[in-house]
C-alpha cells in the first residue's frame, strides 16, 4: 500500500510541475519571450503529470488547438491511472 502512495506522490509533483510549465509557457508566449520547448510540456505530460497538464491546458487555455497535446494529455492519464490501478489490486 505504500507503494500506492508513493505514487499518487509522485503524480502530484509531477502534475503541479506540468502545471507551473504551461502556466509560465503560456505567460511567456503572451510577452513574446522564449518559451518552454512543446517537447518538455508533452513530456510533462506523458511521464507522471497528465492531470496537470490537462488542467493547465484548459485553465490557461494553452495549447489546447494542438490535437497531439490532447492525445499525449489523454494517453498519459490512461497509463496513469491503469498503473494507479495495478498497483492498488497487486500490492
Amino acid at each position: 500500500m505504500i507503494a500506492l502512495y508513493v505514487y499518487l506522490i509522485v503524480l502530484g509533483a509531477v502534475s503541479l510541475l506540468a502545471f507551473a510549465f504551461y502556466g509560465a509557457d503560456k505567460a511567456k508566449a503572451k510577452r513574446k519571450q522564449w518559451r518552454i520547448p512543446e517537447k518538455v510540456l508533452l513530456a510533462l505530460s506523458f511521464f507522471g503529470g497528465a492531470a496537470g497538464g490537462t488542467l493547465g491546458m484548459l485553465l490557461f487555455r494553452h495549447k489546447t488547438k494542438h490535437w497531439y497535446f490532447w492525445a499525449v494529455n489523454l494517453a498519459g492519464l490512461a497509463w496513469q491511472a491503469a498503473a494507479g490501478v495495478l498497483l492498488f489490486l497487486y500490492l
